[in-house]
């Protein structure tokens, strides 16, 4: 084999147009899970990869959850990154008493999501994740969180695109230098602590847990926020729907996500 663990993003990379792993991809990651560890890489929430796992028979292996702000391994915690409460606090207070109208606030702690409300939003992000948030008002987890001495890995809002830049502005000024804010798409923001990337996951894991160099690592992604692992990695490959940015590091360029392009990867590169 000629390298000794795969990491893969999930959403625009492994799942198909059906938003799900497609036999092929199945079929490719059963062949060789016995000899090369395969770990998902995400911004969603463990729950949330739990089924994938399931599905391509790797439920035995570790994750890198919100995008490297939580990595478990064995059911435990290897690394761990929060925003804190004081910031969290203002970001709810913006949306609470500055921004000209509230948009949706996700607020999310390992497998903990609680939502104000069963919106749109919480409708699409269900539907895309197949998980079902709580319900619980933003100043409630706020509360709970401070009393159990805890932050959040992510924070995402949703909304009119015109309120998202507007949020987007404003976070950037004030939160600049403390938190990374993220925007896939003009109606949303993910929010993430600075020194969150795939990448310090990735190193935390191959350097706790496998003991291995990243010169030993594959990894596939599609997005901006894929750009440093691909660049890292010993061999990074972006798949054909990628961003600019994430091909111009890759090592190679396979097929669309809706086309197969991991499981056509691997085949290529893992011969029996």
């Amino acid at each position: 084999m000629p390298y000794k663990i795969l990491f893969t993003d999930i959403d625009g990379t492994l799942l198909d147009k059906n938003r799900d792993v497609s036999a092929l991809t199945i079929s490719e990651i059963q062949r060789i899970k016995d000899y090369v560890p395969i770990v998902l890489v995400s911004a969603r929430m463990p729950k949330q990869m739990h089924h994938i796992q399931d599905k391509l028979g790797v439920t035995n292996q570790p994750l890198i959850c919100y995008n490297g702000a939580l990595v478990i391994a064995n059911n435990k915690i290897l690394h761990n990154l929060e925003i804190p409460g004081n910031l969290l606090e203002r970001i709810i207070s913006y949306n609470e008493q500055i921004s000209a109208e509230k948009f949706h606030l996700s607020l999310f702690n390992n497998d903990e999501w609680y939502v104000e409300q069963y919106d749109y939003w919480a409708k699409r992000e269900e539907n895309n994740t197949r998980v079902t948030p709580e319900i619980k008002s933003n100043i409630e987890t706020l509360e709970d969180w401070k009393n159990k001495n805890k932050g959040a890995h992510k924070i995402t809002c949703m909304g009119e695109a015109h309120l998202i830049e507007e949020a987007f502005q404003y976070f950037t000024k004030e939160f600049g230098n403390d938190l990374h804010l993220y925007r896939s798409k003009d109606t949303y923001i993910e929010i993430a602590p600075k020194q969150v990337s795939k990448l310090t996951g990735i190193q935390k894991l191959l350097d706790l847990h496998f003991k291995l160099s990243i010169d030993d690592a594959i990894a596939f992604g599609d997005n901006y926020n894929d750009t440093e692992m691909i660049n890292a990695v010993g061999h990074g490959v972006a798949v054909a729907n990628a961003r600019d940015e994430v091909k111009a590091v890759a090592d190679a360029i396979t097929l669309h996500h809706k086309e197969d392009g991991v499981a056509k990867h691997i085949a290529k590169l893992f011969k029996d």
